[in-house]
């Protein structure tokens, strides 16, 4: 009995361990923080960049103005294009909602906190009959 109930807990774990990398690897950059915001720090100032649908973007300064921008996901790469500028960090996993991340950029490295983030798209793969 209690060996039955042993090899039913290894395999209820490796099967919670096998859905959560089947998530891991079905993670589309960006999207989880498509319609969300981020308080980036750069250089002692903190900006926050509104990541809007269709890769319209908004940078916000601590004094209210506002920069327009675009941005991508290309690779392991994310990027703001204002019009006049053009910067890509290094963007390898998905943000996590209030964790600091460091990313770094040719012109230097920022510290960038999601203020909140989407939950990851699971795809229904159907079902096996």
């Amino acid at each position: 009995m209690l060996k039955r109930f042993v090899i039913r807990s290894v395999f209820a774990f490796g099967a919670v361990g096998f859905a959560s990398a089947a998530v891991a690897q079905q993670w589309a950059p960006g999207s989880e923080i498509v319609g969300q915001s981020i308080q980036v720090q750069t250089n002692g100032v903190t900006n926050t960049i509104y990541f809007d649908q269709g890769g319209a973007a908004r940078i916000v300064s601590p004094g209210g103005n506002v920069v327009n921008a675009t941005w991508t996901t290309n690779g392991q790469q994310l990027c703001l294009n204002t019009g006049a500028a053009n910067e890509c960090w290094s963007y390898t996993q998905a943000f996590q909602a209030g964790q600091n991340v460091s990313m770094t950029s040719s012109c230097g490295t920022s510290m960038w906190m999601a203020n909140a983030t989407n939950p990851p798209r699971v795809e229904n793969a159907g079902e096996r009959g």
